[in-house]
């Protein structure tokens, strides 16, 4: 399987984002729990960046999710436009 990094990072973004929203919480609220600014967690929710082992674990313990179901996520790859 020939997968991109940025196709990765975007459906773990809204993976994350998806959590995020079903504990009900705000962007700010969670990295202010990591004691992270909120553009950081806003360029993972987006896809721009990877994050590191730590931070994923930061994220884990911030969304109250353990760090298997943080990383249990689909990969859909985009449709080539005809």
């Amino acid at each position: 399987m020939d997968l991109k990094k940025d196709i990765l990072q975007k459906n773990f973004g809204l993976h994350v984002k998806k959590l995020r929203l079903k504990k009900g919480f705000t962007q700010g609220e969670v990295s202010s729990n990591m004691n992270k600014d909120q553009q950081s967690l806003q360029r993972i929710e987006s896809g721009k960046v990877s994050p590191s082992l730590y931070y994923l674990f930061q994220l884990a313990n911030s969304l109250d999710v353990t760090i298997a179901e943080l990383m249990d996520f689909e990969v859909m790859e985009k449709k080539s436009k005809k």
